[in-house]
């Protein structure tokens, strides 16, 4: 009998060990589990990042990540809310810099081409690792912005009025925090960051 103890008690701990390497242990691991309902990653919208290769909402999961929309012939409150992003990165340390993902969302793809995003990643030298400019279809920004609670409205002039806000979304596609007051580091909205970075993923 306590043979057949010692013995079930390493196969135990044989199939948490692979369970662990295999992220079977946590259903936030497996890409079978479902999102929860909250989830922005449940949004059936696919983009194209500045190198043409075409990201869906769900293949972001797994990695926390601020989110925002903007438009690159914007000459004051999209660069702005690049600088604030910034701003924010110098208050992390590089370990939690590394694992934070910063997504830029073109409100006008018309115009908003691969080589105009490119050229924008270029010129404002954003790191590829870690930064992604992306358009949507047209017919999907309307989607988009009303998850992230982004109002906008095109001008005649094709420039567009639109509210601006840095939306952290930790690694199932939950909104956690929002930073609304750009130009500035927000201190709560800084140690949210680095909360969701400090946390294990979870259904």
């Amino acid at each position: 009998m306590t043979r057949q103890r010692g013995f079930n008690a390493v196969v135990a701990l044989l199939s948490c060990v692979i369970s662990l390497l295999f992220g079977l242990a946590d259903p936030a691991h497996s890409i079978s589990a479902p999102l929860p309902p909250d989830s922005i990653y449940q949004l059936p919208v696919t983009l194209k990042d500045q190198d043409g290769k075409p990201r869906s909402m769900l293949s972001m999961r797994g990695q926390a990540q601020i989110i925002t929309m903007i438009y690159t012939h914007c000459s004051y409150v999209c660069p702005m809310t690049i600088e604030t992003l910034k701003a924010v990165d110098a208050q992390l340390a590089p370990d939690q810099k590394a694992r934070l993902h910063r997504l830029l969302v073109s409100l006008d793809p018309k115009r908003d081409t691969v080589p105009v995003l490119k050229k924008m990643m270029d010129e404002r030298q954003l790191d590829a690792k870690h930064w992604t400019l992306a358009r949507p279809a047209p017919s999907d920004v309307r989607k988009l912005a009303a998850v992230l609670g982004i109002q906008y409205r095109q001008l005649a002039n094709k420039e567009f009025n639109h509210s601006s806000a840095l939306i952290l979304l930790d690694a199932q596609g939950r909104v956690r925090a929002r930073l609304i007051r750009l130009g500035q580091v927000d201190r709560d909205f800084v140690e949210a960051v680095k909360a969701v970075l400090g946390e294990r993923p979870r259904p």
